[in-house]
C-alpha cells in the first residue's frame, strides 16, 4: 500500500461525542483490566468517587484537551485541578455551583442551568451597585451583570484574599478589562496618579463607584443622581482635611461651590445645572496646571461652551479668545472674570461681573497691571482714567444705575477700537453711547474717551489747562496764606506787648455801625448755603472713598441720588442768589452806593504793599481802610467770577447731551475740568482768606457777628476801616456824605442821602 500523505488526526475530544468519548474510555480501561488479569498480574480495584462529587467531575473535566464547540466556536471545558483548590470556592463541590443535573447521566442534559451565584451571594445588588443591573430580577443578560466577568469562574480570588484581583493595587487593571477608555483616562489623572503613587485617601474606582453615581436607578432622577455626585466629592475635597489641604485655595474655596449660581440652581433642582462632574470630568479629572484638564485656562471656554452656547460664540470673536489662541495665557478666560467654584449671578452685589463691581474687581485685574500693561504694550492708565471719569465716580460713589466697561465694551465679544464691528469704534460710538444719551451724534466722538488731565499726550488741553489752575492756586492760596499769617504774627506780637505794658490801649467807647442792611444778609445767607452745599456734594461725587463720603453713603443707599439732586438744587440758588444781587444793585440807591464802594481803585494796588511792609515792620502805621479794602474787593470780584464761571460750566455738565451735540466730547471735558479746578480754588479761598478775616482774625475772634446782626463795633471799626470811622465823625461841613450810615444808639439809621 503506497504511503499517502501524512494526515493529522484530529483530537480525540472532537472525534467522539461527549457519551461516545466517555464508553470508549470505559471500553478501554476493561480491555486493560482483561489482558492483566490473563497474564496473571493482580489490578488493584481503585475506589470509585462518589457520585456528583468534584472528584467524579474532575475525572473528565481535568482532562486539559477537553473542549466542545457551542455556537460555532471551541469552548474549553478543561477546569485545573491547582487553581480550583487556591479558589475561595475550593471547599464546595461542582454540584453546589452547577445545580440541577445528574454528573452519572452522560450526556449531561442539555441546556444545562446556568449558575447562580445569587442562591448563596444575598443582596447582590445593593453591594454591587456600581452594576445597577444587578438590581434587577431577573438579571439582565449581559457583562455587566455576570458573575464571572469581574470575578472569574473558577479561579475566584477570596475577598481578603492577596489574590483578590480588585485590591486597590490592581482594581484599575481588573475594572479596565471592561472598561479601558475609562482606565486609560484614570491613569493619567490626579486621581490614578496619587493611587499610582500610594497616596492616603487617594479614590479607586470603587471609592466613587459603591454609591450609584453613574447613571440614574430606580426611584432616583438625574437631579438626585448630580446632587449625589457632589456629595462625593465633598466627601473627600471637604470632609477629609488631609485632602482639602492638597487644594491650591483651600477647603473654603471648594466649600463656596455650595453658594455659586450652578450650586443654588442644583439646590432648586435644576437638572442643567452644573456639577463638579460637568466641569472637571469623571474619570479624567485633573488639576488646572495640566495641558489635558478640562479646566486648563486653555480649555476653559470650551468646558464652558457645553452649557452656554451663545456666550461662547460670542467670547470666540473676541480680542480675549484671539489671544487665547495664540497661546498667550495671560489672557482672561471665564473663570478669570467670573470666578471657579464661587461664581455668582451677574445681579448679585458679590459677584465680581456685578455692574458697580466689573470695572474695580474684574477689567482693573488686568488694565490696571504694571506687569501685564508693560508686557503687552497696552495703556496703563485706562482703569484709572475710567475711574475719574463720571460713569467710574457714580460708580465708586454708589449710584443705583452705573456705565461700566462693559456697557461700552461689551461683556463678551470685546474687540478692539480698530475692528470696525466694535462697539467703540469711532464710527458706532453714537449709537453705544445713544444707548444712555438720547440723541447722540458724530460730536460725540470728537475727543478721546479716555481723557487724563495729567498726560500731556492723551489729553494736551486738559493738561495745559489742569497745569495752569494749579500753578494758580498754588500762587493765590499760597500767597493768601503767606499774607495771613503775617497779619496774624503781627497782631499776636501786639497783644503780647500790650499785655506786658509796653503799648498803652487808647480807650475806646461802645458804640455799633451798622455793616450790612437785612436784605444783604439775606443775599449773603443764600450765598454762604448754597456755596458750602455746592463744595459738599460736589467732593462727594469727586472723593467718593473719602471717609466722610463713605460715612454719608452708609447712611442711606439713596445718597448718591440725593447728593446729585441737592447739588442741582444748590447751582440753581446760588445762581438765583447771583440774579437778585444783581437786581439789588441796579434797583436800590443803597445796591447802587455798594457796587460805587466795591469798584477797584489805585490805592487797591498800593494798600497790599503798604501792609506788608507794616507787617514785616518797615512801617510804624497801618494803612487806614474807607469801608472795602483790598482784602473785600478781591474776595468780592473774584467771586463774582466764580459764580458765572461755575455756572456756565456747571450747565454744560448738567445738559451733557445737548453740551456734547454742540461742543463736542473735547468741550464736555474742557468744562468739566475748568469746573473741578475752579471749585478748589474757590473753596481754598474761602477758607484761607475769608475765614480767616470773619473768624480767626484775632481783632475778631471767634466771629465777626455783622453777617446775623449787621453791626461791627466800634474796636472792630477803628481796627479795620479806620478811614471810614474818621468820615463818620468828621464834622458835615468838611467831609463828604458816608458811604455808611452813623450810629443810632443800636438802631437802624436813616439812609444816608444820595
Amino acid at each position: 500500500m503506497a504511503a499517502g500523505p501524512k494526515s493529522r488526526m484530529p483530537p480525540v475530544s472532537l472525534l467522539f461525542p461527549r457519551p461516545r468519548r466517555v464508553g470508549l474510555l470505559l471500553g478501554c480501561s476493561g480491555l486493560l483490566l482483561g489482558t492483566a488479569a490473563l497474564r496473571g498480574t493482580p489490578a488493584p480495584a481503585p475506589a470509585a468517587p462518589a457520585a456528583n462529587s468534584s472528584a467524579s467531575c474532575l475525572e473528565c473535566h481535568s482532562d486539559p484537551t477537553l473542549k466542545m464547540k457551542r455556537a460555532g466556536r471551541v469552548v474549553p471545558l478543561a477546569v485545573d485541578r491547582a487553581t480550583l483548590a487556591r479558589s475561595a470556592h475550593a471547599a464546595l463541590d461542582c454540584t453546589d455551583c452547577h445545580d440541577s443535573f445528574n454528573g452519572d447521566s452522560i450526556p449531561h442534559k442539555q441546556p444545562l442551568t446556568a449558575v447562580d451565584c445569587a442562591s448563596c451571594h444575598d443582596d447582590i445588588g445593593r453591594k454591587h451597585s456600581f452594576h445597577p443591573r444587578l438590581a434587577k430580577a431577573p438579571f439582565p443578560a449581559g457583562p455587566d451583570t455576570s458573575c464571572t466577568s469581574c470575578h472569574g469562574t473558577h479561579d475566584i480570588a477570596a475577598i481578603k484574599g492577596p489574590a483578590f484581583p480588585f485590591l486597590p493595587a490592581r482594581e484599575t487593571a481588573a475594572c479596565g478589562r471592561c472598561h479601558e477608555a475609562e482606565r486609560d483616562m484614570f491613569l493619567a489623572s490626579a486621581h490614578g496618579r496619587a493611587v499610582a503613587q500610594g497616596a492616603k485617601d487617594a479614590p479607586d474606582c470603587l471609592a466613587c463607584h459603591r454609591q450609584p453615581i453613574a447613571s440614574p436607578t430606580p426611584g432616583r432622577t438625574r437631579i438626585d443622581l448630580k446632587l449625589a455626585q457632589v456629595a462625593l466629592c465633598e466627601s473627600c475635597h471637604l470632609a477629609k482635611p488631609d485632602v482639602a489641604g492638597k487644594t491650591l485655595l483651600g477647603r473654603h474655596f471648594v466649600a463656596s461651590f455650595e453658594q455659586s449660581v450652578h450650586g443654588a440652581a442644583l439646590a432648586r433642582g435644576e437638572v442643567n445645572a452644573a456639577n463638579c462632574v460637568d466641569c472637571h470630568g469623571s474619570h479624567q479629572m485633573n488639576q488646572a496646571m495640566a495641558p489635558g484638564s478640562r479646566v486648563n485656562q486653555q480649555h476653559i471656554p470650551e468646558t464652558c461652551a457645553k452649557c452656554h452656547v451663545q456666550v461662547a460664540a460670542e467670547f470666540a470673536g473676541s480680542v480675549h479668545a484671539a489671544a487665547l489662541r495664540q497661546g498667550n495665557v495671560d489672557s482672561p478666560v471665564c473663570t478669570t472674570c467670573h470666578g471657579e467654584h464661587d461664581i455668582r449671578a451677574h445681579t448679585d452685589p458679590t459677584s465680581p461681573v456685578y455692574s458697580k463691581n466689573v470695572a474695580q474687581q474684574v477689567c482693573a485685574s488686568c488694565h490696571a497691571s504694571v506687569r501685564l500693561t508693560q508686557k503687552y504694550g497696552l495703556a496703563g492708565d485706562v482703569f484709572q482714567t475710567f475711574s475719574d471719569s463720571y460713569h467710574g465716580l457714580a460708580e465708586r460713589g454708589g449710584a443705583v444705575v452705573v456705565v461700566n466697561c462693559a456697557s461700552c465694551h461689551g461683556a463678551h465679544a470685546i474687540k478692539s477700537p480698530l475692528d470696525p464691528t466694535s462697539p467703540v469704534n469711532k464710527h458706532n460710538l453714537a449709537t453705544t453711547c445713544g444707548q444712555c444719551h438720547p440723541g447722540a451724534n458724530s460730536r460725540f466722538s470728537i475727543g478721546q474717551v479716555h481723557v487724563s488731565a495729567t498726560q500731556r499726550g492723551r489729553s494736551p488741553i486738559l493738561f495745559w489747562i489742569a497745569n495752569f489752575y494749579v500753578l494758580l492756586i498754588v500762587l493765590v492760596v499760597g500767597g493768601m496764606g503767606l499774607h495771613n499769617l503775617l497779619d496774624f504774627v503781627k497782631k499776636l506780637r501786639r497783644e503780647l506787648a500790650v499785655q506786658k505794658g509796653l503799648i498803652q490801649e487808647e480807650p475806646v467807647p461802645h458804640r455799633l455801625y451798622l455793616r450790612m442792611t437785612v436784605n444783604q444778609r439775606l443775599q449773603h445767607a443764600g450765598l454762604a448755603v448754597s456755596f458750602a452745599l455746592l463744595v459738599l456734594t460736589g467732593f462727594m461725587l469727586r472723593y467718593p472713598d473719602a471717609w466722610w463720603v463713605v460715612a454719608i453713603r452708609h447712611v442711606s443707599t439713596q445718597a448718591f441720588v440725593l447728593r446729585g439732586l441737592i447739588h442741582r438744587v444748590a447751582g440753581i440758588a446760588l445762581i438765583a442768589a447771583g440774579v437778585w444781587h444783581v437786581g439789588y444793585l441796579a434797583l436800590t440807591a443803597e445796591g447802587r452806593q455798594l457796587f460805587r464802594d466795591l469798584l477797584p481803585r489805585r490805592r487797591d494796588l498800593t494798600d497790599p504793599w503798604a501792609v506788608l511792609r507794616y507787617n514785616l515792620g518797615l512801617a510804624r502805621e497801618k494803612p487806614k481802610f474807607g469801608r472795602f479794602s483790598y482784602i473785600e474787593k478781591s474776595e468780592y470780584w473774584a467771586l463774582v467770577w466764580g459764580t458765572v464761571l461755575m455756572g456756565v460750566t456747571g450747565a454744560i455738565l448738567w445738559f451733557e447731551n445737548t453740551s456734547m451735540g454742540l461742543f463736542t466730547k473735547l468741550g464736555f471735558d474742557i468744562s468739566r475740568t475748568v469746573h473741578f479746578y475752579e471749585a478748589i480754588l474757590a473753596t481754598l479761598a474761602i477758607i484761607a482768606w475769608h475765614f480767616y478775616f470773619v473768624i480767626f482774625n484775632p481783632d475778631v475772634y471767634p466771629m465777626n457777628l455783622a453777617w446775623l446782626t449787621g453791626r461791627v463795633s466800634e474796636h472792630e471799626m477803628r481796627a479795620d476801616h479806620a478811614l471810614e470811622l474818621e468820615q463818620l465823625h468828621a464834622p458835615p461841613a468838611a467831609s463828604t456824605p458816608p458811604s455808611t450810615p452813623p450810629p443810632d444808639g443800636g438802631q437802624d439809621p436813616a439812609p444816608p442821602p444820595s
